[in-house]
């Protein structure tokens, strides 16, 4: 177990949208953020893409050698440029997500890359959340406290990730931990760009709606947009988490609208999931900070802006980096598993009470921990 004092460590994301992997370095000591670090991106060439696309819904027993070879050497290639690092946390990629189910399944081997690194990594954050009972998702909730702690935030806040799923963390920065009661509620608020990606590459040909150009162009269809609003989901209580592809029949209520039409539809599904969110809040939220891809769509940010009763920014407003942030959290994530800390609990999981996951993969290397 590490000691109370910072470190450098170095997380990776390759999220749910499949466009690459993200690393960042973050200074913490688990609680605490004291500095943010070099980043770097690794994209996914379109054959990579393709084979990635291919394995999403694959449970443990399928082969889907294929794809974790694309996972690791891309991760491999990408994390060996950095320097420095005392602790590495590796997300693996998600390809199936059903924690009522069948539980969870992210494919990585955080051993290889320990290995190929000489550097300890965590990996493996979801599983024992999901085995004791939470939904293993999202898990970043404990470092957007941290993030709210860094910026100097008074008054209760939210970030929202819009990745290829959207989550929300509520935040009151009053309190004094991650785990405190009422210091956090989290969870998915539903589908966010992945529909309208599915929708451009399979219409288009296009890998998203850049700067929602498309959607611009259209009008939202009411009735499809009032059919997926009846989504049983959206009254569940949350914590709460969705598949990638949970809504994936979304595709089909904008099946006969024009290509703006659909694109302006699947959008304005996006932003009405975050209004339903916005409801399940303890307090309104000061602010909501957006981070991952959908806050560099413009008609997505316009539609929150014009349905919510606060400001909604990028979260560059406060000095974070949303196209990282993800990244840094699994970063900070691993030092608090080396802690033995907790990374998720009831408010943001669900799980009974506070899980520190993580399966920890020693360097074998001279010299290292």
């Amino acid at each position: 177990m590490l000691k109370a004092e910072p470190i450098w460590a170095l997380g990776a994301m390759s999220g749910t949208s499949l466009d690459g992997v993200d690393a960042a370095m973050v200074q913490t000591d688990g609680e605490r953020i004291f500095a943010f670090g070099p980043t770097a991106y690794r994209a996914y060439s379109d054959d990579e893409q393709a084979i990635l696309r291919a394995a999403l819904g694959q449970w443990p027993g399928a082969d889907v050698s294929a794809a974790l070879d694309v996972v690791q050497s891309a991760h491999a290639e990408l994390l060996q440029g950095f320097e420095g690092a005392d602790l590495v946390g590796f997300h693996g990629q998600t390809l199936a997500h059903e924690p009522r189910g069948r539980g969870t399944h992210q494919i990585g081997d955080g051993a290889g890359l320990a290995a190929a690194l000489g550097v300890p990594v965590i990996w493996d954050f979801r599983s024992s959340d999901v085995e004791l009972g939470g939904e293993g998702a999202p898990l970043a909730p404990f470092f957007h406290f941290a993030c709210a702690k860094w910026i100097g935030a008074k008054q209760p806040l939210c970030v929202l990730n819009l990745g290829g799923v959207g989550n929300l963390t509520w935040i009151d920065p009053s309190k004094a931990r991650p785990d405190e009661e009422g210091a956090l509620l989290a969870f998915d608020t539903g589908p966010a760009n992945a529909p309208v990606n599915d929708l451009m590459m399979a219409r288009l040909g296009q890998p998203f709606d850049r700067d929602g150009a498309c959607a611009r162009k259209g009008e939202v269809a009411q009735g499809a947009l009032e059919l997926f609003l009846d989504e049983p989901y959206f009254r569940r209580m949350p914590p709460k988490s969705l598949d990638r592809d949970a809504f994936s029949d979304m595709i089909g209520l904008v099946n006969e609208l024009s290509d703006a039409d659909a694109a302006a539809t699947l959008t304005g599904m996006s932003a009405a999931a975050v209004l339903q969110a916005m409801e399940h809040c303890p307090r309104a939220p000061d602010r909501v900070l957006v981070t991952g891809g959908g806050r560099h769509n413009p008609v997505l940010m316009e539609m929150m802006r014009a349905a919510l009763d606060c400001p909604v920014e990028p979260v560059e407003a406060v000095g974070l980096d949303g196209d990282m942030l993800e990244a840094q959290a699994f970063a900070h994530l691993a030092v608090r598993v080396r802690r033995g800390l907790p990374t998720s609990g009831p408010s943001t999981t669900g799980v009974r009470a506070g899980v520190s996951g993580g399966i920890l993969s020693q360097a074998q290397v001279k010299g290292r921990a």
